[in-house]
């Protein structure tokens, strides 16, 4: 007889934006022994409200054995926009006899028939299976108190995480006993019972609300836990407010815990850094979020809602300060940093991240990055992981010629695991490179920690630190912590955190950038190493090899590519490929290939073709074609290889999963609005056309619809002001687009930005769009002369008004800035419009009818402001008259 089982399904909604639905979930479980057949997913145990953004729902199915769990069919009954869901993975945990079994269904995607594939269905299939320990439990009695001030309570998700010395609870949802009692009530009392594992000696809890529309705040005063097995009582002073409204402007707090027995841990106000990097749409709108992780736990996703820094957050090339309140993390690791904004632009280029312990802090943590967080470039994450290199000082010290650092002495001091069992010490190879040179120190380790002292004299400015080794027999592995560095004379001090193993029959390299309160850290490059070997008789090869990459900032090192103890084959025909990782070497020139063989082996090397693992869209090509080791009675051969080309593609970008219908959500936000608000009308330019003239809902950074059709990839918007000229200029500060369909963003540049200029005496602003894989069209100054013709009664006293068009485009209908065109007279004005590229013809006209009205128009000639070439003359030599001729006020001319 096949046992019923009760299946535990944990399901994680996606954290993108959208990503919760309110439809009805179903559910199949396919195993080796058949199916579950198609559930509803009705109740979710932990939480009140299924499925929302970010969110893990836990069901309960009841099913005869399956078996090995191998798919599951999900689906909903969403129809329409704004009814779909993205899904991010199900996690389904079961116990059959003894043993406990965690089986994971990644999913990432949508089940939406208005995004990816239109899909409501989908077919997961799990790629790993856990058999779980069973852990020992504890049930704690929680006790929260809200102060009598506290605003009557709203439906807001609010949870508790505990940390302990062995683990961290899961987020544990303060929901209601009982059905229909109201928690949180200003003065009240409440009881909730939660489960966790063993957690070991508790330190400190997190309290965090949702972020919910209405939300007043929540006025918490005390926190008390009591372990129901073993008496254990926690007490937590809170006092404090969990609200956007307030000074602290913060939905999340940490609280130590605070016993007798040991000392409360301090809580500290982090400032962290978000280093946004210098490259075309590098900024983003989106929602920034971050969690910090140090040796003692880490704080939690944590939104960075407000900037220490003026203007908008996250802009090209700017660094924004946030304060992230936690209990003290020690030594921080690590930070994993992401956003919410989807689509080709949502994201943004950063740079690196810094966090310093508080706002009087003297050094920082830096955690460098130097890529795309964006769906559909780089490597295509919004989130990243990024380990620290190391802490440097704030600011450098005052002293003159401090790069010389030509007095005075360095002292390094070295901390790694201890040695208790080794009686022999350790043999390591610090190598120092400067921009003049490099030095290499030997060093025996003989104890947990060691210094050592250099004037490191003739290697001008350190930019890095290799470490290789061990040089000697290993009995068990050692651990390389942290290296301090401080010089006597200038007083520059940097942390670098090496955090590596070096193991017993193991020949390491590690690098690390020199970290200077001045300047950015090199990065840490991964770099792809593939050796093509040739494709005839006798090319392969087996024995020892090493390869050391030269660039115009250093070099790798000398890296071998075989174990120690052991040897490699290179085989006919074949590509064998090598990660090495080392500190940006700048513009690669030369690879030094070194081969051993004690067989006497030749080896016919074709090629080496290097490429950075981040940045695979350039390949670095290294060409031998010939023999190493023919006819050599070395030991070692080695050849130096130099480059032979490097072939660079266009930044990589995903293609689109959903055809675009043309509707772009539009964000517009101004200042310096007239209290008559002007017509203002906005035109979308693309490769294939342009849409129709669209009123401009508002200026307020509310968002409005702009229907712009089949128009190709957006190249610039145009504002076009209906009415009379201005007093003064509009001072805009975003304008941003938004595809409904493929989630593309568009982003613009607004600085020192005015529509309709300073004066407010132009009729169109026009913005260029900014793509972060290529530069925007330039904006360009044409000067434009009218010459009047010399017939009686030529000159007008009419608005004169002129469309130029482009190969890119047309500049829209603009007044010409003269009161009059004189008989004979050449009249000059200016135009600032977005490129138009090669002109092709001019729409002139006027509206004016009657009696000296009328304009005999000799011709226009244009060209770009400050230059003597490229001059365009459009011939009319005709009337521009209602009476006479042919009787029209306007010429199109070519």
């Amino acid at each position: 007889l096949l046992l019923v089982l009760v299946y535990e399904v944990h399901v994680y909604t996606g954290a993108k934006l959208g990503a919760e639905t309110d439809s009805n979930v179903y559910i199949n479980l396919l195993g080796t022994r058949g199916d579950a057949g198609k559930r509803k997913l009705h109740r979710s145990k932990n939480n009140n409200v299924k499925f929302r953004h970010g969110q893990m729902d836990i069901f309960c199915i009841k099913a005869v054995s399956l078996g090995d769990l191998e798919k599951v069919l999900i689906s909903h009954d969403g129809a329409g926009p704004g009814n779909g869901w993205f899904l991010d993975k199900i996690v389904i945990k079961h116990k059959e006899g003894k043993e406990s079994q965690e089986v994971v269904f990644p999913c990432n995607r949508w089940l939406d028939e208005y995004q990816d594939d239109g899909k409501t269905e989908r077919e997961l299939t799990a790629i790993s299976k856990y058999f779980v320990k069973e852990y020992s439990s504890q049930q704690w009695r929680v006790q929260v108190k809200t102060d009598g001030d506290s605003p009557e309570p709203r439906e807001c998700k609010r949870t508790l995480v505990i940390y302990g010395s062995k683990d961290r609870s899961d987020e544990l949802l303060l929901s209601p006993q009982t059905a229909g009692h109201v928690c949180f009530l200003p003065r009240a009392t409440d009881e909730f019972i939660v489960e966790t594992r063993d957690l070991g000696d508790v330190y400190k809890i997190r309290i965090s609300c949702d972020d919910v529309p209405g939300f007043e705040g929540w006025h918490l005063k005390s926190f008390h836990l009591e372990e129901l097995h073993t008496k254990q009582e926690l007490n937590f002073d809170c006092n404090c407010w969990l609200s956007l409204n307030k000074e602290d402007k913060e939905l999340v707090k940490e609280f130590p815990a605070v016993n007798e027995d040991q000392k409360t841990l301090p809580v500290y106000k982090y400032v962290v850094s978000v280093h946004i990097g210098d490259h075309w749409e590098a900024e983003t709108f989106a929602n920034v979020y971050i969690t910090l992780c140090g040796k003692r736990g880490d704080t939690g996703m944590r939104k960075l809602h407000t900037s220490l820094a003026k203007g908008r957050k996250f802009q090209r090339n700017k660094v924004d300060s946030f304060l992230v309140e936690a209990v003290s993390l020690s030594c921080l690791q690590k930070v994993v940093i992401g956003h919410d904004g989807e689509g080709y632009g949502a994201g943004m280029y950063l740079k690196m991240v810094t966090v310093k312990e508080s706002q009087d802090s003297d050094k920082e943590w830096v955690f460098p990055w130097w890529n795309w967080l964006d769906t559909h470039l780089g490597l295509c994450e919004t989130v990243c992981e990024i380990v620290t290199v190391g802490t440097r000082l704030i600011s450098s010290p005052e002293l003159p010629e401090i790069n010389m650092r030509s007095s005075g002495l360095w002292i390094m001091d070295i901390t790694g695991s201890d040695l208790s069992n080794e009686t022999d010490p350790i043999h390591l190879s610090f190598i120092f490179y400067g921009n003049l040179n490099h030095k290499k120190l030997p060093l025996q380790v003989t104890g947990k920690a060691i210094q050592i002292k250099d004037e490191l004299a003739d290697i001008g400015l350190i930019c890095k630190v290799q470490v290789t080794g061990p040089h000697s027999e290993l009995k068990q592995p050692w651990h390389l912590d942290l290296l301090h560095m401080k010089h006597t004379g200038t007083k520059e001090e940097m942390y670098l955190a090496f955090d590596c193993w070096f193991n017993p029959n193991e020949d390491k390299c590690v690098e690390l950038p020199a970290l200077y309160a001045d300047q950015d850290p090199l990065p840490v490059v991964e770099y792809a190493v593939h050796l093509h070997t040739g494709d005839f008789k006798k090319a392969d090869a087996t024995g020892e090899a090493y390869l050391c990459i030269q660039g115009e900032k250093s070099d790798s090192g000398k890296r071998w590519l075989n174990s120690r103890n052991s040897l490699i084959t290179f085989a006919r025909g074949q590509v064998a490929v090598f990660k090495i990782k080392a500190v940006y070497l700048g513009k690669l020139n030369q690879v030094l290939v070194g081969f051993k063989s004690l067989k006497k082996d030749e080896w016919f090397l074709k090629k080496i073709v290097i490429k950075e693992v981040l940045h695979p869209f350039s390949a670095h090509v290294f060409v031998h074609n010939d023999w190493i080791n023919k006819c050599s009675k070395k030991d070692f051969v080695e050849v130096a290889i130099p480059l032979k080309e490097t072939s660079v593609t266009s930044l990589p970008t995903k293609k689109f999963d959903t055809k675009s219908r043309g509707q772009w959500q539009t964000w517009v936000h101004c200042t310096q609005v007239p209290e008559d608000i002007p017509d203002i009308q906005v035109v979308v330019f693309g490769r294939k056309g342009k849409s129709s003239a669209q009123k401009v809902q508002n200026l307020n950074d509310n968002p409005f619809v702009l229907t712009v059709g089949d128009i190709g990839d957006i190249t610039k918007v145009s504002f076009v002001l209906s009415g009379p000229c201005l007093e003064r200029g509009i001072k805009l500060h975003k304008l941003r687009l938004k595809d409904l369909d493929t989630k593309q963003e568009l982003g613009f540049h607004t600085e020192a930005q005015c529509l309709f200029g300073e004066g407010g005496s132009e009729t169109v602003t026009e913005l260029a769009v900014v793509r972060p894989d290529k530069p925007p069209l330039r904006g360009v100054l044409y000067s434009i002369a009218v010459h009047t013709g010399t017939l009686p009664a030529s000159g007008t006293d009419a608005d004169v008004f002129i469309t130029v068009f482009g190969e890119q485009g047309d500049s829209c209908k603009r007044r010409l800035r003269h009161s009059n065109f004189e008989r004979g007279q050449v009249c000059t004005s200016e135009m600032r419009a977005v490129d138009l590229g090669q002109l092709s013809k001019v729409l002139v006209e006027h509206h004016c009818m009657g009696y000296g009205a009328g304009w005999y128009l000799d011709q226009i000639v244009i060209q770009e402001s400050g230059k003597t070439d490229g001059q365009y003359a459009f011939l009319c030599q005709q009337w521009l008259d209602s009476g006479v001729g042919d009787a029209q006020t306007e010429r199109m001319l070519k």
